[in-house]
């Protein structure tokens, strides 16, 4: 790892706009530079590749997309991290992105994996919603076969019946036992994937802080994901889990003092 400090990697779910992202981009980098001991990335996503339809909006594109990461970058002197969801794009994300997220749902696909891994750059790995932490074995041995060893593992829930996800606590400890840092997912981690129905996916915004503070208790956390958004109401995807923007000081402060009694 490249930082003992707490990594907070946090922004919107999906770039709407250059103006909105270099907005978030701004915004955040401020609060979270009031705190010494956080290692803050951008986040925010160029594609969502798993929308609920096939109408719902998924980001600019690859290309567009690198092209205002990029900026945010020179431009705010933030840290990027951005998904793939396909072997062929991780080399040109890589020319952006300082980590490189693996989406829940595609942890297993080896392809992708030994994609990331060739990059070189620090690789965020979503556990999978259908997957015990004792499962994810299995990508860490493939990420060591290829000789990557800077990456991360993300909990984001797991599947509880239709449309829910719990999170288990005692996971975070369990990956931790892996041997590489952990992270904790506490904006989709309230989601109600497909329970949207016909406008998308629904989520529970309101426990995103409560989930925070008890991974974060845990004290096995090197850090959390976070997507945030300054109207959530009008996002453009999952703005029903994101944390509002105006939230995120208060939350950070608390999250830092638990992080130290801890610790």
């Amino acid at each position: 790892m490249t930082s003992n400090k707490f990594k907070l990697l946090a922004g919107p779910c999906v770039i709407e706009s250059e103006a909105n992202v270099m907005l978030l981009a701004e915004a955040i980098n401020k609060i979270a530079g009031r705190y010494d001991d956080i290692d803050f990335y951008f986040k925010a996503s160029w594609d969502k590749a798993n929308r609920t339809k096939a109408t719902n909006y998924r980001g600019p594109g690859l290309d567009e997309g690198l092209r205002i990461l990029e900026k945010a970058k020179t431009e705010v002197g933030v840290k990027i991290v951005t998904d793939i969801h396909e072997p062929s794009q991780a080399s040109p994300v890589a020319e952006v992105a300082d980590i490189i997220q693996i989406p829940a749902f595609l942890c297993r696909q080896t392809d992708l994996l030994h994609a990331a891994a060739e990059t070189g750059k620090m690789i965020n790995i979503k556990k999978g919603q259908f997957s015990s932490p004792e499962e994810m074995n299995n990508v860490v041995s493939k990420m060591e076969y290829y000789g990557c060893r800077d990456f991360m593992l993300c909990e984001r829930g797991n599947c509880f019946g239709y449309n829910n996800l719990v999170v288990d606590m005692t996971g975070m400890v369990r990956l931790a036992k892996l041997g590489y840092p952990v992270l904790f997912d506490a904006t989709h981690s309230v989601q109600i994937s497909g329970g949207g129905f016909n406008y998308g996916n629904s989520g529970k915004s309101e426990f995103v802080p409560y989930l925070a503070k008890a991974a974060v208790a845990t004290g096995v956390l090197s850090g959390l994901f976070m997507e945030i958004h300054n109207d959530p109401a009008s996002a453009l995807c999952d703005g029903s889990c994101m944390l509002r923007l105006d939230q995120l000081d208060g939350l950070l402060d608390q999250l830092m003092k638990i992080r130290e009694i801890v610790s």
